[in-house]
Protein backbone atom coordinates (compact mmCIF):
# COMPACT_ATOMS: atom_id res chain seq x y z
CA UNK A 1 0.00 0.00 0.00
CA UNK A 2 1.30 3.45 -0.93
CA UNK A 3 1.49 5.82 2.00
CA UNK A 4 -0.60 8.94 1.52
CA UNK A 5 1.08 12.17 2.49
CA UNK A 6 -1.13 15.08 3.51
CA UNK A 7 0.71 18.35 3.00
CA UNK A 8 0.01 20.61 5.94
CA UNK A 9 0.56 24.31 6.48
CA UNK A 10 4.11 25.44 7.08
CA UNK A 11 5.06 24.72 10.69
CA UNK A 12 8.76 25.47 10.32
CA UNK A 13 8.78 29.26 10.54
CA UNK A 14 10.02 31.20 13.54
CA UNK A 15 9.32 34.72 14.78
CA UNK A 16 11.67 37.16 13.07
CA UNK A 17 14.21 39.06 15.09
CA UNK A 18 13.53 42.68 15.89
CA UNK A 19 16.57 44.84 15.11
CA UNK A 20 18.16 46.17 18.31
CA UNK A 21 18.18 49.69 16.89
CA UNK A 22 15.68 50.85 14.31
CA UNK A 23 14.36 53.99 12.71
CA UNK A 24 10.86 54.84 11.56
CA UNK A 25 9.96 53.55 8.07
CA UNK A 26 10.75 55.98 5.27
CA UNK A 27 8.40 54.54 2.65
CA UNK A 28 11.32 53.12 0.69
CA UNK A 29 12.91 49.83 1.73
CA UNK A 30 14.93 47.72 -0.71
CA UNK A 31 16.13 44.14 -0.68
CA UNK A 32 19.60 42.79 -1.46
CA UNK A 33 18.88 43.07 -5.19
CA UNK A 34 17.66 46.69 -4.83
CA UNK A 35 14.00 45.72 -5.32
CA UNK A 36 11.51 47.94 -3.44
CA UNK A 37 8.50 46.65 -1.48
CA UNK A 38 5.37 47.73 -3.36
CA UNK A 39 2.87 44.85 -3.33
CA UNK A 40 1.39 42.80 -0.50
CA UNK A 41 -0.69 39.70 -1.16
CA UNK A 42 -2.72 38.55 1.82
CA UNK A 43 -4.20 35.06 1.99
CA UNK A 44 -7.26 35.27 4.25
CA UNK A 45 -8.29 31.60 4.17
CA UNK A 46 -6.67 28.26 3.34
CA UNK A 47 -10.05 26.84 2.30
CA UNK A 48 -11.44 26.62 -1.22
CA UNK A 49 -14.61 25.18 -2.72
CA UNK A 50 -12.77 24.10 -5.91
CA UNK A 51 -10.27 21.26 -6.26
CA UNK A 52 -8.33 22.52 -9.25
CA UNK A 53 -5.84 19.95 -10.46
CA UNK A 54 -2.93 22.42 -10.49
CA UNK A 55 -3.56 23.85 -7.03
CA UNK A 56 -5.64 21.73 -4.61
CA UNK A 57 -5.92 18.26 -6.20
CA UNK A 58 -8.65 16.19 -4.61
CA UNK A 59 -6.36 13.25 -3.89
CA UNK A 60 -4.42 15.45 -1.44
CA UNK A 61 -7.03 17.95 -0.25
CA UNK A 62 -9.74 15.40 0.56
CA UNK A 63 -12.26 15.12 3.40
CA UNK A 64 -9.47 14.19 5.81
CA UNK A 65 -7.32 17.23 5.08
CA UNK A 66 -6.78 19.32 8.19
CA UNK A 67 -7.37 23.01 7.60
CA UNK A 68 -6.17 25.67 9.99
CA UNK A 69 -8.42 26.16 13.03
CA UNK A 70 -10.17 29.53 13.17
CA UNK A 71 -8.10 30.58 16.18
CA UNK A 72 -4.93 30.32 14.07
CA UNK A 73 -6.17 32.74 11.42
CA UNK A 74 -5.27 36.38 11.65
CA UNK A 75 -8.22 38.49 12.72
CA UNK A 76 -9.28 41.39 10.51
CA UNK A 77 -7.77 43.76 13.06
CA UNK A 78 -4.46 41.89 12.97
CA UNK A 79 -4.42 41.87 9.17
CA UNK A 80 -5.05 45.61 9.06
CA UNK A 81 -2.41 46.33 11.69
CA UNK A 82 0.21 44.37 9.76
CA UNK A 83 -0.87 45.89 6.45
CA UNK A 84 -0.31 49.33 7.95
CA UNK A 85 3.33 48.47 8.66
CA UNK A 86 3.85 47.25 5.10
CA UNK A 87 2.28 50.43 3.73
CA UNK A 88 4.69 52.47 5.86
CA UNK A 89 7.53 50.73 3.99
CA UNK A 90 6.13 51.63 0.57
CA UNK A 91 3.38 49.12 -0.26
CA UNK A 92 0.87 50.67 -2.64
CA UNK A 93 -1.15 47.63 -3.68
CA UNK A 94 -2.85 44.95 -1.59
CA UNK A 95 -4.41 41.85 -3.13
CA UNK A 96 -6.63 39.54 -1.08
CA UNK A 97 -6.26 35.88 -1.99
CA UNK A 98 -6.86 32.40 -0.58
CA UNK A 99 -7.81 29.61 -0.97
CA UNK A 100 -11.00 31.24 -2.08
CA UNK A 101 -11.14 34.58 -0.24
CA UNK A 102 -14.89 35.01 -0.64
CA UNK A 103 -15.35 32.05 1.71
CA UNK A 104 -14.05 34.19 4.59
CA UNK A 105 -17.05 35.36 6.58
CA UNK A 106 -17.66 39.12 6.64
CA UNK A 107 -14.88 39.83 4.16
CA UNK A 108 -16.58 43.12 3.37
CA UNK A 109 -15.62 44.38 6.82
CA UNK A 110 -11.95 43.61 6.17
CA UNK A 111 -12.13 45.44 2.85
CA UNK A 112 -13.58 48.50 4.60
CA UNK A 113 -10.71 48.48 7.07
CA UNK A 114 -8.01 48.12 4.41
CA UNK A 115 -9.65 50.71 2.16
CA UNK A 116 -9.18 53.28 4.92
CA UNK A 117 -5.38 52.96 4.76
CA UNK A 118 -3.33 55.48 2.83
CA UNK A 119 0.04 55.20 1.11
CA UNK A 120 3.02 57.25 2.24
CA UNK A 121 1.91 59.81 -0.38
CA UNK A 122 -1.55 60.00 1.14
CA UNK A 123 -3.26 58.13 -1.69
CA UNK A 124 -5.77 55.26 -1.41
CA UNK A 125 -4.31 51.80 -1.83
CA UNK A 126 -4.87 49.81 -4.99
CA UNK A 127 -7.11 47.22 -3.30
CA UNK A 128 -7.87 44.10 -5.33
CA UNK A 129 -9.00 40.50 -4.90
CA UNK A 130 -8.50 37.21 -6.75
CA UNK A 131 -11.42 34.77 -6.82
CA UNK A 132 -12.61 31.64 -8.60
CA UNK A 133 -15.85 33.50 -9.27
CA UNK A 134 -18.15 30.98 -7.63
CA UNK A 135 -19.58 33.51 -5.13
CA UNK A 136 -18.93 36.66 -7.10
CA UNK A 137 -22.41 37.18 -8.56
CA UNK A 138 -23.96 37.48 -5.11
CA UNK A 139 -21.13 39.47 -3.50
CA UNK A 140 -19.86 41.84 -6.21
CA UNK A 141 -21.90 44.91 -5.29
CA UNK A 142 -21.23 44.60 -1.56
CA UNK A 143 -17.50 44.24 -2.26
CA UNK A 144 -17.51 47.41 -4.32
CA UNK A 145 -19.47 49.32 -1.70
CA UNK A 146 -16.97 48.20 0.94
CA UNK A 147 -14.11 49.77 -1.03
CA UNK A 148 -12.74 47.02 -3.26
CA UNK A 149 -11.52 48.45 -6.55
CA UNK A 150 -10.92 45.51 -8.87
CA UNK A 151 -11.16 41.74 -9.12
CA UNK A 152 -9.22 39.05 -10.92
CA UNK A 153 -11.23 35.94 -11.79
CA UNK A 154 -9.74 32.51 -12.46
CA UNK A 155 -11.27 30.74 -15.47
CA UNK A 156 -9.35 27.90 -17.09
CA UNK A 157 -11.69 26.96 -19.94
CA UNK A 158 -14.85 28.01 -21.74
CA UNK A 159 -15.77 24.45 -22.62
CA UNK A 160 -17.97 23.34 -19.75
CA UNK A 161 -16.73 19.74 -19.62
CA UNK A 162 -13.09 20.87 -19.56
CA UNK A 163 -13.75 23.45 -16.89
CA UNK A 164 -15.68 21.03 -14.68
CA UNK A 165 -12.85 18.51 -15.00
CA UNK A 166 -10.26 21.13 -14.00
CA UNK A 167 -12.14 22.49 -10.99
CA UNK A 168 -13.07 18.88 -10.10
CA UNK A 169 -16.24 19.87 -8.22
CA UNK A 170 -18.56 20.02 -11.25
CA UNK A 171 -18.89 23.82 -11.19
CA UNK A 172 -20.28 25.34 -14.39
CA UNK A 173 -18.58 27.92 -16.63
CA UNK A 174 -21.84 29.86 -16.90
CA UNK A 175 -21.80 30.64 -13.18
CA UNK A 176 -18.30 32.12 -13.38
CA UNK A 177 -19.27 34.19 -16.42
CA UNK A 178 -22.30 35.44 -14.48
CA UNK A 179 -19.96 36.49 -11.68
CA UNK A 180 -17.71 38.36 -14.13
CA UNK A 181 -20.66 40.31 -15.49
CA UNK A 182 -21.91 41.09 -11.98
CA UNK A 183 -18.48 42.42 -11.08
CA UNK A 184 -18.42 44.53 -14.23
CA UNK A 185 -21.87 45.94 -13.49
CA UNK A 186 -20.75 46.76 -9.94
CA UNK A 187 -17.75 48.72 -11.24
CA UNK A 188 -15.02 46.29 -10.16
CA UNK A 189 -12.92 46.83 -13.24
CA UNK A 190 -10.97 46.51 -15.32
CA UNK A 191 -11.55 42.82 -14.61
CA UNK A 192 -8.66 40.46 -15.27
CA UNK A 193 -9.46 36.86 -16.21
CA UNK A 194 -6.67 34.39 -15.46
CA UNK A 195 -6.27 31.10 -17.31
CA UNK A 196 -3.64 28.63 -16.13
CA UNK A 197 -2.56 26.66 -19.20
CA UNK A 198 -1.53 23.04 -18.75
CA UNK A 199 -0.41 21.02 -21.78
CA UNK A 200 -2.76 18.19 -22.70
CA UNK A 201 -5.42 19.45 -20.29
CA UNK A 202 -6.81 22.78 -21.46
CA UNK A 203 -4.43 24.13 -24.10
CA UNK A 204 -7.18 23.68 -26.69
CA UNK A 205 -9.06 26.45 -24.86
CA UNK A 206 -6.51 29.18 -25.58
CA UNK A 207 -8.17 30.41 -28.77
CA UNK A 208 -11.79 30.01 -27.58
CA UNK A 209 -10.93 32.11 -24.53
CA UNK A 210 -9.25 34.75 -26.69
CA UNK A 211 -12.23 34.88 -29.04
CA UNK A 212 -14.71 35.14 -26.18
CA UNK A 213 -13.02 38.06 -24.42
CA UNK A 214 -11.93 39.85 -27.60
CA UNK A 215 -13.97 43.02 -27.90
CA UNK A 216 -14.76 43.19 -24.17
CA UNK A 217 -13.30 45.49 -21.50
CA UNK A 218 -11.91 42.48 -19.63
CA UNK A 219 -8.19 41.65 -19.73
CA UNK A 220 -7.50 37.98 -20.42
CA UNK A 221 -4.23 36.66 -18.99
CA UNK A 222 -2.58 33.31 -19.67
CA UNK A 223 -0.38 31.83 -16.92
CA UNK A 224 2.25 29.18 -17.48
CA UNK A 225 1.71 26.08 -15.33
CA UNK A 226 4.02 26.67 -12.36
CA UNK A 227 5.82 24.45 -9.87
CA UNK A 228 4.22 25.96 -6.78
CA UNK A 229 4.12 23.62 -3.78
CA UNK A 230 4.53 19.86 -3.97
CA UNK A 231 1.04 18.52 -4.67
CA UNK A 232 0.28 19.47 -8.27
CA UNK A 233 2.63 17.01 -10.00
CA UNK A 234 4.46 19.74 -11.91
CA UNK A 235 6.61 18.72 -14.85
CA UNK A 236 8.24 20.95 -17.45
CA UNK A 237 6.58 18.96 -20.24
CA UNK A 238 3.22 20.28 -19.01
CA UNK A 239 4.25 23.89 -19.64
CA UNK A 240 3.04 25.71 -22.75
CA UNK A 241 5.48 28.62 -23.13
CA UNK A 242 3.86 32.03 -23.22
CA UNK A 243 5.60 32.75 -26.53
CA UNK A 244 3.68 29.83 -28.03
CA UNK A 245 0.43 31.14 -26.57
CA UNK A 246 1.05 34.54 -28.14
CA UNK A 247 1.88 32.86 -31.46
CA UNK A 248 -1.34 30.83 -31.48
CA UNK A 249 -3.54 33.81 -30.72
CA UNK A 250 -1.68 36.15 -33.05
CA UNK A 251 -2.12 33.80 -36.00
CA UNK A 252 -5.87 34.48 -35.85
CA UNK A 253 -6.10 37.75 -33.95
CA UNK A 254 -2.96 39.83 -34.66
CA UNK A 255 -1.49 41.50 -31.59
CA UNK A 256 1.00 44.26 -30.80
CA UNK A 257 3.15 44.24 -27.66
CA UNK A 258 2.57 47.03 -25.12
CA UNK A 259 4.76 48.65 -22.48
CA UNK A 260 4.24 47.55 -18.86
CA UNK A 261 2.02 49.67 -16.64
CA UNK A 262 4.72 49.77 -13.97
CA UNK A 263 8.06 48.25 -13.02
CA UNK A 264 7.53 44.77 -11.61
CA UNK A 265 4.29 43.99 -13.44
CA UNK A 266 3.95 40.21 -13.71
CA UNK A 267 2.23 40.06 -17.09
CA UNK A 268 3.71 41.00 -20.45
CA UNK A 269 1.00 43.05 -22.15
CA UNK A 270 -0.34 42.72 -25.69
CA UNK A 271 -3.19 44.49 -27.49
CA UNK A 272 -5.24 43.36 -30.42
CA UNK A 273 -4.27 45.21 -33.58
CA UNK A 274 -7.95 45.82 -34.37
CA UNK A 275 -8.56 47.55 -31.03
CA UNK A 276 -10.35 44.56 -29.54
CA UNK A 277 -8.76 44.78 -26.11
CA UNK A 278 -5.77 43.55 -24.13
CA UNK A 279 -4.15 40.18 -23.40
CA UNK A 280 -1.43 39.38 -20.88
CA UNK A 281 0.95 36.45 -20.48
CA UNK A 282 2.62 35.52 -17.20
CA UNK A 283 5.83 33.62 -17.90
CA UNK A 284 7.41 32.77 -14.58
CA UNK A 285 8.72 29.47 -15.96
CA UNK A 286 10.17 30.40 -19.35
CA UNK A 287 10.85 34.12 -18.90
CA UNK A 288 11.49 34.70 -15.20
CA UNK A 289 10.85 38.21 -13.90
CA UNK A 290 12.47 37.88 -10.47
CA UNK A 291 14.69 40.92 -10.96
CA UNK A 292 11.66 43.23 -10.84
CA UNK A 293 9.61 41.41 -8.20
CA UNK A 294 8.23 43.80 -5.57
CA UNK A 295 5.78 41.37 -3.89
CA UNK A 296 5.56 40.04 -0.36
CA UNK A 297 3.02 37.44 0.72
CA UNK A 298 1.26 37.08 4.05
CA UNK A 299 -0.25 33.67 4.80
CA UNK A 300 -3.59 33.04 6.45
CA UNK A 301 -2.09 32.75 9.91
CA UNK A 302 0.42 35.55 9.61
CA UNK A 303 3.60 34.15 8.12
CA UNK A 304 5.52 36.37 5.76
CA UNK A 305 6.91 34.84 2.56
CA UNK A 306 9.24 36.83 0.35
CA UNK A 307 8.76 34.54 -2.67
CA UNK A 308 5.89 32.54 -4.17
CA UNK A 309 8.24 29.54 -4.26
CA UNK A 310 9.47 29.89 -0.69
CA UNK A 311 10.20 26.94 1.55
CA UNK A 312 9.93 28.80 4.85
CA UNK A 313 8.08 31.81 6.23
CA UNK A 314 8.56 34.28 9.07
CA UNK A 315 6.00 34.22 11.89
CA UNK A 316 4.65 37.75 12.23
CA UNK A 317 1.62 36.52 14.16
CA UNK A 318 3.91 35.63 17.05
CA UNK A 319 5.02 39.26 17.19
CA UNK A 320 1.45 40.52 16.89
CA UNK A 321 0.23 38.35 19.75
CA UNK A 322 3.41 38.79 21.78
CA UNK A 323 2.72 42.37 22.74
CA UNK A 324 5.16 44.07 20.37
CA UNK A 325 4.63 47.67 19.30
CA UNK A 326 3.89 48.92 15.80
CA UNK A 327 7.42 50.31 15.67
CA UNK A 328 8.86 46.88 16.43
CA UNK A 329 6.60 45.21 13.86
CA UNK A 330 7.64 47.72 11.20
CA UNK A 331 11.31 47.20 12.05
CA UNK A 332 10.97 43.43 11.74
CA UNK A 333 9.22 43.72 8.36
CA UNK A 334 11.86 46.14 7.08
CA UNK A 335 14.72 43.91 8.19
CA UNK A 336 13.17 40.85 6.53
CA UNK A 337 12.77 42.68 3.24
CA UNK A 338 16.32 44.07 3.37
CA UNK A 339 17.63 40.51 3.80
CA UNK A 340 15.62 39.20 0.84
CA UNK A 341 17.58 37.72 -2.04
CA UNK A 342 14.97 35.40 -3.61
CA UNK A 343 15.18 34.66 -7.33
CA UNK A 344 13.82 31.13 -7.56
CA UNK A 345 12.38 31.39 -11.07
CA UNK A 346 15.61 32.72 -12.53
CA UNK A 347 17.54 29.84 -10.98
CA UNK A 348 14.95 27.33 -12.21
CA UNK A 349 15.20 28.77 -15.71
CA UNK A 350 18.97 28.22 -15.62
CA UNK A 351 18.51 24.64 -14.44
CA UNK A 352 14.92 23.38 -14.48
CA UNK A 353 15.74 20.24 -12.51
CA UNK A 354 18.34 21.74 -10.26
CA UNK A 355 15.94 22.87 -7.55
CA UNK A 356 13.44 20.03 -7.62
CA UNK A 357 15.86 17.60 -6.04
CA UNK A 358 17.00 19.84 -3.21
CA UNK A 359 14.67 18.21 -0.70
CA UNK A 360 13.16 21.55 0.34
CA UNK A 361 9.36 21.43 0.15
CA UNK A 362 7.86 24.63 -1.26
CA UNK A 363 4.76 26.04 0.39
CA UNK A 364 1.41 25.26 -1.27
CA UNK A 365 -0.30 27.90 -3.41
CA UNK A 366 -3.61 27.32 -1.62
CA UNK A 367 -1.89 28.27 1.64
CA UNK A 368 0.12 31.27 0.50
CA UNK A 369 -2.11 32.59 -2.27
CA UNK A 370 -1.17 33.00 -5.94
Amino acid sequence: MTEKIIILADGRSRPPAIPPAFEAPTGEVRDRLARPLRDLRISITDRCNFRCVYCMPKEVFDKDYQYLPHSSLLTFEEITRLARQFVAHGVEKIRLTGGEPLLRKNIERLIEMLAALRTVDGKPLDLTLTTNGSLLARKARALKEAGLQRVTVSLDALDDATFRAMNDVDFAVSDVLEGIEAAHDAGLGPIKVNMVVKAGTNEQEILPMARHFHGTPHILRFIEFMDVGASNGWNMKDVIPSAEIVRRIGAELPMVQMDPNYTGETAARWRYADGGGEVGVISSVTQAFCRDCTRARLSTEGKLYTCLFATQGHDLRALLRGGHSDEELAAAVGALWQARGDRYSELRTINTDGLSGSGARKVEMSYIGG
